[in-house]
């Protein structure tokens, strides 16, 4: 059955209207994967020999000391990129296929993902470097298990996240929590999660714990998406009062008001929409992560500035015209201006870059030059990378449900866009090696002002800039529109 299932899969992609551009992606991936995959196989050697040379500690020691970072950072780059493996359970469930089947099939796909064999390339050469060293091999190997495990409780758990809004605001907050306690000395995180991980290697029989979390976590992940495999879940119409909400004062604004309209009560009756705003505010909590620190680099400060300020922008933005998707082709019928249409969408960037860095004037707490940062990436967001979003959004064609949260169990793909993750990567260079570089010679002041400067001849050139932007749409528009008309 499951060989059947990955043949139908295979056929789908071959058969696809998109097939050349899905290949060429896939080669990318393919060469990043590899890429990484090199990077893990080397960074067990660095580790074991700079903890062993230069800081004259246990090696391992200062893998748990740590790990429990990286166990963060780890679900976070899930939330954001591991994709829910999907298919179209409509026909399959039609069939005389029984339902557990198919999850097992959707469940165990997620095995083979790179964020949980990958970790393999590190904990593999890192545990045969500490038996050579003298370590107890039966220690290393439950250690390796337990970490092992660790990263499958992250992959079911990343799958929860994405399908139950309780379970991400309680993790959410648990990770809020933590992060507060340690800032104000109560806990040190790096001693807790040395004590907790070392114990995998020193006391017998605890990897058995990160094993019974993993598999706690399966059974629940799997009776979750159970429970919501059927063809008419979430069909029922639930009874409410109907009303028609109408903002007057953006009806001063023509036909870009109308549509500003739309994304107002797109935003406040989506579920969709509205965890994208949720997820974009949590984006202004990403600077604690970097300005507490003294030892970061302008980089990373800067890299750190434009996703505090810029967090609605990249939720928002990058799914335009995705958001319209279920009715997109009813608005390309009426000669829809599409200047005006994009228009609308990057006013509401804006908007959302402004209260944002409004917002992130608390981070004066760390003093002048993490604010005059924050400010500069708003800038550069507001003036360059509020266009390059929009652009990027011309090549996304995966439709939104909007009566489901980011991601769903029902098979709705995630709306993470490889091709848009390849655009983003200039919008996050460019400020960086010019605000390192204007401060490195010319001071802070000239930095920041650099990036304004960037900023005010973005918006000055907003009408050359969205004539570009229009000619990509337009040249978009028929793939993009057979895409929104298959099924997901």
């Amino acid at each position: 059955m499951y060989r059947r299932l990955l043949r139908l899969e295979l056929k789908n992609f071959i058969r696809n209207p998109q097939f050349g551009t899905n290949l060429a992606l896939r080669i990318l991936m393919f060469f990043s994967i590899v890429y990484f995959a090199l990077m893990f196989m080397a960074m067990p050697f660095l580790l074991f020999f700079f903890a062993k040379e230069e800081l004259q500690t246990d090696p391992l020691l200062l893998f748990c000391r740590f790990f429990l970072y990286y166990w963060a950072f780890d679900l976070v780059l899930r939330y954001f990129i591991q994709q829910m493996p999907t298919q179209n359970i409509k026909p399959f469930l039609g069939q005389n296929i029984p339902k557990n089947k198919l999850v097992d099939y959707t469940i165990l796909k997620t095995f083979f993902h790179f964020f949980n064999w990958g970790n393999l390339l590190f904990l593999i050469p890192f545990a045969v470097l500490l038996v050579i060293d003298g370590f107890s091999f039966a220690g290393v190997l439950m250690f390796v298990i337990g970490i092992l495990f660790v990263f499958y409780f992250n992959n079911f758990l990343n799958i929860l996240l994405n399908g139950k809004n309780s379970v991400f605001y309680s993790v959410a907050g648990i990770v809020i929590l933590f992060g507060a306690l340690e800032y104000y000395g109560v806990i040190q995180l790096t001693q807790f999660s040395e004590t907790i991980f070392y114990s995998l290697y020193s006391i017998p029989g605890l990897f058995l714990i990160p094993i019974l979390l993993a598999g706690a976590s399966a059974y629940y992940t799997h009776k979750v998406i159970r429970q919501n495999f059927y063809l008419d879940q979430g069909l029922e119409l639930k009874k409410a009062e109907g009303k028609t909400e109408n903002i007057e004062f953006l009806n001063k604004f023509g036909v870009i008001g109308t549509f500003l309209n739309n994304d107002v009560r797109l935003l406040k009756r989506s579920k969709a929409a509205r965890a994208a705003m949720i997820s974009g505010f949590f984006f202004l909590f990403y600077g604690l992560l970097f300005f507490n620190s003294l030892y970061q680099s302008d980089f990373m400060k800067l890299f750190a500035a434009i996703f505090v300020t810029g967090g609605f922008m990249m939720m928002f933005g990058q799914r335009v015209p995705a958001w319209d998707s279920s009715y997109y082709p009813l608005m390309m019928t009426q000669n829809v201006p599409y200047q005006q249409y994009l228009k609308a969408k990057w006013s509401l960037i804006i908007i959302g870059i402004l209260i944002s860095m409004i917002l992130s004037t608390a981070y004066l707490y760390f003093g002048w030059e993490v604010y005059l940062t924050i400010l500069a990436g708003g800038l550069y967001n507001l003036g360059v990378n509020s266009y390059l979003t929009l652009l990027a959004g011309a090549f996304n064609k995966q439709p939104v449900d909007l009566n489901s949260s980011t991601k769903s169990f029902s098979g709705s793909k995630n709306n993470f866009n490889f091709k848009v993750m390849l655009m983003m990567i200039p919008q996050m260079l460019l400020p960086m090696v010019v605000f390192a570089g204007m401060k490195y010679f010319f001071g802070m002041y000239a930095a920041v002002g650099a990036l304004a400067l960037l900023g005010l001849i973005g918006f000055l050139m907003r009408n050359i800039i969205f004539d570009q932007i229009v000619k990509a749409y337009r040249t978009e528009k028929y793939s993009t529109l057979e895409a929104f008309k298959k099924t997901t």
